[in-house]
């Protein structure tokens, strides 16, 4: 019995009538169209030599078409590698060499620039898409007649490859199975309840886990009509809540919807749920959300490596400043970072993960596979958590963004939650700063409110009751913003880059 992911997304299909994508002007696709479209473009992807297990490689716009050449993969049994719209040359030379696919797709405004990539990299077809679903790919599918074929796939068989963010070293291609991402959006859509019933506003990006294997999934499973915007705009996310039962967005998107007065209890009184990830909430919006909508985010953790691992209840208290209870067959325990024995609730470690959600390894990197993995199976994520006294799991920041001040070890999530409860502060970043002394020092990196920001010596006296003296910032700076990747989260990274001498 095949295994592969799109048989059971077809098998699913009860109403080809029933919308799958409404993206405006963009085109409106049933999904009878989905798999009759897909159907054609996985036959251009066999004429061009595409077989199974060869790599697609994917830097597009955000487009129905793309979801398309997604399933396409899947069809002919390809493995999927969508590449961030952000990244540069230099980026992508590397990505290319690094997978050696068969076939890159790029926007046709890039078609030279990408020309000179893949003959470096040996890649053996270039084809383009744009955000309107044009391109000479699109015009070789509107010539071909449909392969209805898919190419059956056992449950270890790739399916897509997605780079780590690679904050530290190159950037590492984890290895995404069929039955990987068919476990995950299957218990997700359980949990969150989903169902034909279901129409998504899906303003994320869908180079990226959320948007493509959590949301794009979890409809296709579940016969759900989506909302496709090809960016969050909040004037248009506004005008569209009215025709949507949910969303899923990360925290930067809730936080934008509280700017606007037009955000009301009444326009979103009909909504089922508003779901957040790729970065942390803060407790404040999550507060302040629910007291202007009457809506109770629900906010998960995943990751490259394993998509989603936790979630909130659905039926159930929504904790702010949590991440809920392990999925379903997904295994979450806290362990000591350096021996690895597991810790009781109310201790911080590291956060390790087992479950069918987790990946095969690393492209191509079997010893990075290996230290990656403990001798039971458990992932050691590189996250540090613990869980609270009633099961809910707490992330309180990076393993690598550990400070370590005289001695002392401080999550910055924790100093962080107490400097964003201060008057006068949007948002903040704790960073640990080379020091004399102290080895790090707990810098904080705060941007104000409309309001104004408060004082630096202000904002360490309000801290003193709050925080033990170690975890007290020796500095206070101020910003207009922090720096994001196209995720929301803060890239602390280029934050210690940039302030790596002040106490120099």
């Amino acid at each position: 019995m095949s295994e592969n992911l799109y048989s059971l997304m077809q098998s699913r299909i009860a109403d080809p009538a029933k919308t799958f994508i409404d993206a405006g002007h963009a085109g409106l696709y049933s999904y009878g169209d989905l798999d009759s479209r897909s159907a054609r473009f996985a036959r251009v992807l066999r004429n061009l030599g595409v077989e199974p297990g060869d790599r697609v490689a994917a830097q597009v716009e955000k487009s129905p078409e793309a979801i398309l050449l997604y399933l396409a993969c899947f069809r002919v049994g390809a493995v999927y590698l969508p590449l961030n719209t952000g990244y540069t040359a230099k980026e992508l030379a590397y990505f290319l060499g690094d997978a050696e696919p068969r076939l890159a797709v790029c926007d046709p405004a890039r078609r030279e620039a990408f020309r000179t990539l893949t003959a470096e990299a040996g890649v053996a077809c270039l084809e383009t898409l744009d955000g309107e679903g044009k391109g000479s790919l699109t015009e070789k599918v509107d010539a071909a007649a449909p392969s209805p074929e898919i190419v059956p796939r056992q449950s270890d068989d790739l399916a897509a490859i997605l780079y780590t963010s690679g904050t530290t070293g190159r950037s590492k291609g984890a290895m995404l199975t069929h039955a990987n991402l068919t476990s995950n959006a299957l218990a997700l859509a359980d949990i969150w309840r989903f169902s034909a019933d279901d129409v998504l506003l899906h303003a994320l990006p869908i180079f990226h886990t959320h948007g493509l294997f959590v949301a794009t999934n979890i409809c296709l499973l579940t016969g759900a009509s989506m909302l496709f915007l090809p960016r969050f705009d909040l004037a248009q996310v506004l005008a569209l809540l009215p025709r949507a039962t949910s969303m899923m967005g990360v925290p930067t998107f809730y936080s934008r919807l509280l700017s606007s007065p037009d955000f009301t209890r009444d326009l979103v009184a009909h909504m089922r749920v508003f779901i957040s990830g790729s970065a942390p909430l803060s407790p404040e919006v999550h507060k302040a959300f629910q007291a202007r909508c009457g809506h109770a985010i629900l906010e998960r953790y995943g990751m490259t490596e394993t998509s989603m691992n936790s979630s909130n209840p659905y039926d159930g208290e929504r904790r702010p400043g949590t991440v809920g209870f392990p999925l379903p067959d997904v295994e979450i325990r806290i362990a000591d970072v350096k021996s690895g024995a597991v810790l009781p609730k109310g201790e911080v470690g590291s956060i390790e993960i087992r479950g069918p959600n987790v990946f095969k390894g690393y492209w191509r990197m079997p010893e990075k596979t290996a230290s990656e993995f403990r001798d039971d199976g458990f992932f050691v994520s590189g996250d540090l958590g613990m869980f609270d006294e009633r099961g809910y799991l707490m992330i309180v920041g990076r393993d690598k963004d550990l400070i370590i001040s005289g001695g002392f070890n401080v999550y910055p999530a924790e100093v962080e939650a107490a400097i964003d409860a201060l008057e006068g502060v949007a948002e903040s970043a704790v960073i640990g700063l080379p020091h004399a002394d102290f080895g790090e020092a707990v810098t904080a990196i705060v941007v104000p409110s409309a309001a104004g920001a408060p004082a630096e010596e202000s904002v360490r006296k309000a801290l003193e009751p709050v925080l033990a003296k170690y975890k007290i910032p020796k500095r206070v700076l101020t910003v207009d913003s922090l720096p994001r990747n196209s995720m929301g989260k803060v890239q602390k990274k280029q934050l210690r880059e940039t302030y790596a001498k002040t106490y120099a």
